[in-house]
This record gives structure tokens, sequence and C-alpha cells, in this order.
């Protein structure tokens, strides 16, 4: 925005050395217009650094929101990665979603979320360890 300042100040110089006298109409009107450009140079200057300021602004509360959006979905991506069975409840015929993780984890109980009744029971809950208690033969089944 320097260009601003030096071409009003190529003006003034360009006034002065002219010899254009302010008492006559011309003169007068000219150095008004002079005068007025340098304020609309200032004022675009100032225009300027205050977009700078903003744009830095902006630029900063893009990444804090990133880091917010990371934070919040972070959990809602991980899901997408979780791999869901789905399995009718024996007591209520409630269809049951299983994190397959889960299904294969010897030391988790699966609960019916409606009847709180257990689905899949572990294996310490088993007879013995080629049970499969999801199985309506289980004998030690509840």
């Amino acid at each position: 925005m320097q260009h601003l300042y030096e071409r009003v100040a190529y003006l003034k110089g360009l006034a002065e050395g002219l010899g254009i006298n302010e008492e006559k109409k011309e003169g007068k009107l000219l150095t008004h217009i002079i005068d007025v450009l340098e304020d609309m140079a200032d004022a675009i200057v100032e225009l300027d650094e205050q977009q700078q300021e903003l744009s830095e602004y902006i630029e900063s509360v893009d990444e804090d929101l990133a880091d917010v959006e990371d934070e919040l979905y972070e959990d809602d991506l991980d899901d997408e990665d979780v791999q869901y069975l789905e399995i009718d409840c024996p007591t209520c015929g409630e269809e049951v979603a299983v994190d397959e993780d889960l299904l294969y984890n010897e030391d988790v109980d699966i609960i019916c979320p409606s009847c709180k009744e257990v689905v899949i029971a572990s294996h310490d809950d088993c007879c013995d360890e080629d049970c499969c208690c999801h199985d309506d033969d289980c004998e030690d089944k509840e």
C-alpha cells in the first residue's frame, strides 16, 4: 500500500512544482482533491491492515474449529470401523446389535437391552470350554 502514498506525494509535488495557486478556484479544487486522495489512501491502508488481521483470526478460528470437530466426531469415525452382528434375544425375541469384538470376548455377557436377560453368556458361566451358550442345546443355559 506504500505505492498509494507515493502517488499522492507525487501529485502534491507536481501541484507545487506547477505553482498551483490555492487562492484561485482551480487551485483550491486541485489541492482539496489531493487531500481527499491522501485521506482515501489512509483509509485503504487501514482497511487492508484490518483485513489481514481478520484473515489471520479466521485462520486461527478455523484451525480451532477443526480441532473441535476432530474431537467431537472422533467417536463417530471410530464407530464406522465397528462391525455389528444382529442376534435375536431367545427370551423376548428383540433384535440385539452386538459388537463383533464383544461377541468373541470370552469374559463378557451379552445382555438384551429390552428384557435384561443374558443373550450370550461368558465362558465363565458355561458348563465347559466347548459350550456355545448362544445355542439352545446348552445344558447350563439359564
